[in-house]
């Protein structure tokens, strides 16, 4: 879901207004945890997830960029990360697993998605019982950073996307200055 490649510099900047470590600690990531990262790009999050699960979790990585995929792997290899297990596709025709997945993570992508009510019943049907789905996303505002504004969704496109998709929004908060952060859960009661 990327376009053009991040350097080192690229991700030390972005460190700067972004903090992996504490986005994936405030919801509740933990050692021995499953999660997934949709569109995970090069790692930006699941390089930080990985390290966070430990050797008794795993982290699995879905993105339609081949290299990407290659870069992340060569990176969780660099650093002795072997709970790292990737899958090129599209989101829209992935599900990797029935209910395995503590969390179902979409880092500054759902907006990307060509259907993104069938990438988010994928992540329903990826998400165990008690399993979180997390999207992180750009404040549909004007930036200095991300995507042009019309292209954003703002948090109530969200949380109708998730409702279609018989997804329950448990909270929603704002994640530094140009993120918001919606946290829900599969509604049972529905599909």
């Amino acid at each position: 879901m990327r376009c053009g490649r991040h350097t080192p510099e690229d991700e030390a900047a972005r460190r700067r207004w972004q903090h992996p470590e504490s986005i994936l600690a405030g919801f509740g990531l933990a050692p021995g945890k499953t999660f997934i990262d949709v569109g995970c790009g090069d790692g930006f999050f699941a390089l930080p997830a990985a390290r966070m699960v430990g050797p008794h979790g795993r982290v699995c990585g879905i993105d339609i960029d081949a290299e990407a995929l290659d870069i992340l792997q060569e990176k969780a290899l660099r650093e002795g990360l072997d709970n790292v297990v990737l899958h090129e596709g599209t989101a829209e025709e992935t599900v990797l697993c029935d209910g395995c997945a503590d969390f179902v993570f979409f880092g500054i992508a759902l907006h990307d998605f060509v259907d993104p009510v069938r990438v988010l019943l994928n992540a329903k049907k990826m998400a165990a019982p008690g399993g979180l789905i997390v999207d992180l996303d750009w404040k549909k505002e004007p930036l200095p950073l991300g995507p042009p504004t019309e292209k954003k969704f703002d948090t109530e496109y969200v949380v109708s996307l998730m409702a279609k998709a018989g997804i329950r929004v448990t909270a929603i908060a704002d994640s530094g200055p140009y993120h918001y952060i919606v946290t829900a859960v599969p509604d049972k009661k529905k599909g």
